[in-house]
């Protein structure tokens, strides 16, 4: 019997759930088996409260602690690059998800089955939709429906960090500067103007710029501006009249989103530029006392996240978040994609630590 035909069994250790996780193709948009399997699992274990909505799962102890920690992860994954199904060299387990985040999902599971008791009550939410457009997240959908089912003291976002804690997260803002000229035959090019090689302007504003690095609560952030797509041309005989350059800015979360987009017109100042996707980056928040007795539990010493993640959708809610999870950052994304078993019990034992001391 295949994976996808098989139930989550939440009894397999963290490193043999996530493997599994990963054989479960899950794709953005295409999430909804692995959400079917995950709420299967969860229903069998009394001591959860699972409500769904969409292929976005959520399950809640109600022991009337006097604080709630909510644990989250993402179920999709970015496109699938001939790095599934999964399969394991030493301490490493390979495949598409590995460290985003699947082994930080199996994490969440196996402490969603094995702590019927913790010392606070748990909330875990597992959400489609991360790793595309900010509109289609799912955990912003259950905000928007279902904002009762994240009220929490103190959440921790599962997503790779390398077993460490990582506070806050960058901003990202894209993009396009629109470049324009005029059409004409390329046998007689000086009758146009060729919006392509206008492009060089551009891009060696962007070849020059020096990003910023910031320290905030002791941690450095350190911002991006890069050119991630150029669209341009018509045919091979025709001078193109229009080019486009999308361009990611990942910014300091010192900024807000009004200033990152001042900044950016500043820089393509003579430019035609339209925004097309933001999202507000989140302070570490580590002065919480919520984060300072995490960071404590955990081993004591934190970073700053690279990348965007939902803690800024958490800050946005008032509830105090941090990064911790086992996957590898610097491996997200990447072909050769992987996660390293020992963080994958390391993580899961101290979170056990911590919810049961």
């Amino acid at each position: 019997m295949s994976s996808s035909e098989t139930p989550l069994d939440l009894t397999l250790d963290g490193g043999a759930l996530t493997a599994r996780l990963v054989d479960f193709p899950s794709v953005s948009g295409d999430e909804q088996a692995l959400a079917d399997a995950v709420e299967a699992a969860l229903r069998a274990y009394p001591h959860l409260a699972v409500d769904r909505y969409g292929n976005n799962v959520v399950a809640r102890t109600g022991l009337g602690r006097a604080e709630r920690v909510l644990l989250a992860g993402h179920l999709d994954t970015v496109p699938i690059a001939d790095n599934v199904p999964s399969y394991v060299e030493g301490d490493l387990l390979y495949g598409c998800g590995t460290s985003d985040m699947k082994s930080g999902v199996a994490v969440q599971l196996r402490l969603a089955a094995t702590l019927a008791e913790p010392n606070r009550d748990l909330t875990f939410v597992f959400y489609d939709c991360e790793e595309v457009e900010a509109h289609r997240n799912g955990l912003g959908h259950l905000a928007a429906r279902h904002p009762d089912w994240l009220a929490a003291d103190f959440a921790v976002l599962m997503e790779p960090s390398g077993a460490a804690v990582e506070g806050g997260c960058q901003g990202t803002m894209r993009i396009q500067v629109r470049l324009t000229g005029v059409r004409a035959h390329a046998a007689r090019g000086w009758l146009g103007d060729n919006a392509i090689h206008h492009a060089a302007e551009v891009l060696g504003r962007l070849a020059g710029y020096e990003p910023r690095r910031v320290e905030i609560d002791g941690l450095e952030y350190r911002e991006g501006l890069n050119a991630v797509r150029i669209d341009g041309g018509v045919a091979g005989n025709v001078i193109p009249d229009e080019c486009v350059v999308t361009v990611n800015f990942r910014f300091a979360p010192d900024r807000s989103e009004a200033e990152a987009e001042k900044h950016l017109r500043e820089v393509f100042d003579g430019f035609e530029v339209t925004v097309t996707d933001s999202a507000p980056g989140a302070l570490p928040g580590l002065d919480q006392p919520a984060a300072r007795a995490f960071l404590a539990a955990t081993g004591g010493v934190a970073r700053a996240k690279f990348g965007w993640t939902d803690v800024a959708r958490f800050s946005a809610f008032g509830i105090p978040a941090v990064n911790y999870g086992p996957g590898d950052p610097n491996m997200a994304h990447k072909r050769d994609e992987y996660c390293s078993l020992a963080a994958i019990a390391e993580t899961e034992e101290r979170l056990r630590a911590w919810l049961t001391d």
